[in-house]
């Protein structure tokens, strides 16, 4: 290949690589640092109340200027960008696609204030107290599962947040019932079927199993057996 660029044109002073010292080379540019990625948009998403906007049943944070506002999504394998207009909002690493209820918050995105400091379990145990003791008592199992308490806050999130769509009577009833079941650390996935299905409304309204008292059997007396049975 070198010998053919180098061969003299016929018809003309130079050769082909001449040409492409002299005219291309200066008309380069280097390729990206980061490989090209294949994305999908989704258009017109609202940013909820909270400052996320919700994808594949999770949550993304927005600037909270923008809150009420649409936005575009532009989502690789790895990431997921959000746009109004031509302008990038914020950026994000997708949750896995099996996560369900979690969030993503870039600090960036909160207003300052003490009403929107970070989530910590010290929080979390709060807002469960304020739901009810059958609730502390999933919310520590959860922190209990885990080596290090941060690494339970978004599962521990996701079953208080359970009582922004239900209520938090509801949330405790269910939550005695997941405590009174086989499952040693009762999560989203344990209570949300139970408050769908209505199980806790219904568990307060069956009787009490009792068996049947015995009324008594037939038994023989000292009589029967000492010969005066007939």
């Amino acid at each position: 290949m070198e010998a053919y660029n180098v061969e003299p044109f016929q018809k003309r002073p130079g050769s082909r690589a001449s040409v492409f010292t002299a005219e291309e080379q200066l008309l380069l540019r280097p390729l990206p640092q980061t490989a090209y990625e294949i994305s999908r948009w989704v258009y017109g998403r609202r940013v909820g109340r909270n400052g996320h906007v919700v994808w594949e049943k999770n949550f993304y944070s927005v600037p909270f200027a923008h809150v009420g506002a649409k936005v575009d999504l532009r989502i690789t394998d790895r990431v997921l960008q959000a746009y109004r207009g031509t302008e990038r909002l914020t950026s994000h690493l997708l949750l896995p696609p099996d996560a369900a209820n979690e969030y993503r918050t870039n600090d960036a995105d909160l207003p300052a204030g003490e009403r929107y400091r970070q989530w910590d379990p010290d929080r979390v145990r709060d807002w469960a107290e304020r739901i009810g003791p059958a609730t502390v008592s999933v919310v520590n199992r959860i922190f209990e599962s885990v080596p290090v308490d941060e690494q339970g806050l978004d599962a521990a999130l996701a079953v208080l947040r359970l009582s922004r769509r239900f209520s938090a009577e509801r949330v405790e009833a269910a939550s005695r019932l997941a405590l009174a079941g086989r499952v040693r650390s009762p999560r989203y996935a344990h209570l949300h079927p139970i408050l769908a299905t209505g199980q806790d409304k219904t568990a307060g309204l069956r009787p009490p199993r009792t068996e049947p008292a015995e009324a008594g059997g037939y038994v023989r007396g000292a009589g029967y057996y000492a010969g005066g049975a007939k």
